[in-house]
């Protein structure tokens, strides 16, 4: 297993419900990016992710699928599974009942490959914010809040800040950055320059450039590499 994924700077998370050329997956594969994240909230079929799959693998990358909903997790192919459990949701099937259900229906999960991610969703216009019901007016402090609790009582080795397709406040993450000692710190939402990358990269361990592979190509995609490495 890929023990060294708390040290990844830079990670690219590509939507297997949408298309990208053989060319552009070689590109990003090669891009000095850590690590290939699977992962949408939308129209994900174990075929289309599948199909996502073989187009990555064989470049000597990481790939991480992290499930929609833990129900949809697939194994084959990946290094690890990144399973979300959102924070800031008055419906707990988000943060434990569809991993019971999960646990229910899959008695063989490779625990060794799992890692637990807790995501503080704080764009309410986002296909995972509409779908969980986050609570996203949250403020600074409040967000510190749930990152404290995510690594010192739930012991989470990943707290998430998701801005999914906007670029978030970094007064946010970097109180989230300031409450936690140990957990990795992510930050996923609207980078798509170098400068966006650097700022958040400030505060962020890792940082998580998804749409500007798609809306402004491999050029803006390796400027996000470069400011974090």
């Amino acid at each position: 297993m890929h023990q060294n994924w708390k040290n990844w700077a830079h990670v690219t998370k590509l939507d297997p419900d949408r298309h990208l050329t053989q060319d552009a997956v070689e590109g990003v594969a090669t891009s000095g990016t850590d690590a290939v994240l699977l992962s949408g909230t939308l129209n994900v079929t174990p075929e289309n992710l599948a199909d996502l799959r073989e187009q990555v693998e064989g470049y000597g990358i990481p790939l991480v699928v992290e499930p929609a909903d833990p129900s949809g997790a697939v194994f084959e192919g990946v290094d690890m599974l990144f399973v979300p459990s959102v924070l800031n949701t008055p419906d707990a099937r988000w943060v434990v009942g569809k991993h019971q259900q999960w646990a229910l229906q899959s008695p063989d999960i490779p625990w060794d490959r799992v890692v637990p991610e807790a995501y503080v969703v704080l764009n309410p216009a986002s296909s995972v914010g509409k779908v969980t019901k986050a609570v996203c007016d949250l403020t600074p402090a409040e967000v510190a809040a749930y990152a404290r609790t995510a690594e010192h009582y739930f012991h989470f080795p990943v707290v998430y800040i998701e801005y999914s397709g906007t670029y978030g406040d970094p007064a946010v993450v970097k109180a989230a950055s300031e409450a936690i000692d140990t957990a990795v710190l992510y930050y996923g939402g609207g980078i798509d320059s170098a400068e966006k990358a650097a700022e958040m990269g400030r505060y962020a361990d890792t940082i998580v450039v998804g749409n500007a592979v798609y809306e402004k190509g491999l050029d803006a995609l390796r400027a996000t590499v470069r400011a974090v490495q």
